[in-house]
């Protein structure tokens, strides 16, 4: 089936809202003030809504106003679960055990976000949905063996939690069924904590918790190399107002950072600290994963987005924790292969203050 067929039939689909009997919605978590919404097309979060300093409401999340939006949407991935491999894979080919996997090859000659339909572009099935202390929801979707290329039948769950004040977790888990198969997934949130209309995020600060990262070549696939930042304009490790390092910077940031804080209690590392003067609000990211990839919307070219939003270039930014681009073609890079009787975790928590 050509391209334009095979979106022709996911339109259609989202028009219907079915799919295999699963329903397409968008389904809400809430804890007073701070409202978390998800859809199961993509396992997608579509709104993030919490005061600023002054108390008002507002929503610090890109996205669309319907799920149709999503549905016909193959560029921007915005706030979806992607996978079975984020980010990039070189030549859209790997190896394990001896066998050469061919991928699709939706980047140039590259993979990116695992092809043409990857788990973004699939209806998951809400397992569960509690509103109870701390709300929840719970989503599955089960990639087939060769999916996309990829070996290995794989069934993969996310759940979205409402952990307490202004916090909330995404964690993720994956079981290889009859092979091993590349596992790495990422959330592709896009955040401006400004509001989601209020222009760039070129005067948020960052803060990377990273002294290491991942140099790439002209098609964005790592070179193999773990380089320190010190002494380049990718250096982040005390907090930094984007725009200043946009001149020197090409095109913006899109690059994987190394994460190498302490580890806590929980297992877990301090990734990434940003901070909007305008709104006074303040984003904490931990996670559990070696990596997070950095990127500041440079591809967004006027999207039409929620309430007739315009998302230009540097409308949001995404904080991707992940395992190393790239990995299956690079030994010197964490393991990324996960053989059956193995779990794949992967562990966020997003604080937010004001």
């Amino acid at each position: 089936m050509e391209r334009s067929s095979i979106w022709f039939v996911v339109v259609l689909l989202a028009i219907t809202g079915h799919c295999n009997g699963e329903k397409l919605g968008i389904y809400e978590l809430r804890k007073g003030q701070f409202s978390l919404k998800v859809t199961n097309w993509g396992a997608a979060v579509t709104s993030v809504v919490l005061p600023d300093s002054s108390g008002d409401l507002g929503d610090i999340v890109l996205g669309y106003d319907g799920v149709s939006s999503y549905v016909a949407d193959d560029r921007t991935y915005f706030g979806a679960l992607v996978g079975r491999v984020a980010n990039r894979i070189g030549h859209a080919q790997f190896s394990v055990n001896g066998t050469v996997y061919r991928l699709y090859p939706n980047d140039g000659n590259n993979t990116l976000h695992g092809g043409l339909k990857g788990f973004d572009k699939q209806i998951w099935n809400v397992k569960e949905k509690e509103d109870d202390e701390f709300p929840h929801i719970t989503l599955h979707y089960h990639s087939p063996d060769g999916d996309q290329g990829f070996p290995g039948a794989l069934d993969v769950y996310v759940t979205y939690k409402i952990e307490g004040n202004y916090t909330y977790s995404v964690s993720m888990k994956a079981f290889p069924r009859n092979k091993p198969t590349p596992v790495n997934l990422a959330q592709h949130t896009y955040w401006n904590l400004a509001g989601h209309k209020a222009g760039t995020i070129l005067k948020h600060s960052v803060q990377l918790y990273s002294s290491r990262m991942t140099p790439v070549d002209e098609a964005l696939i790592p070179t193999g190399e773990i380089a320190p930042v010190c002494g380049t304009p990718f250096d982040l490790r005390r907090a930094t107002v984007i725009g200043r390092r946009m001149g020197k910077v090409s095109g913006g940031f899109d690059l994987n950072y190394v994460v190498d804080s302490a580890v806590d209690c929980w297992g877990l590392r301090k990734v990434a600290v940003v901070a909007d003067g305008r709104s006074g609000r303040k984003l904490e990211l931990w996670s559990d994963q070696p990596g997070v990839q950095f990127y500041t919307g440079n591809f967004l070219k006027g999207v039409k987005g929620k309430g007739g939003a315009i998302y230009r270039k540097h409308s949001g930014m995404c904080l991707e924790t992940q395992g190393f681009p790239d990995s299956v073609n690079h030994p010197r890079f964490p393991y990324q292969i996960v053989s059956p009787g193995e779990i794949y975790r992967h562990y966020m928590r997003y604080k937010f203050s004001f």
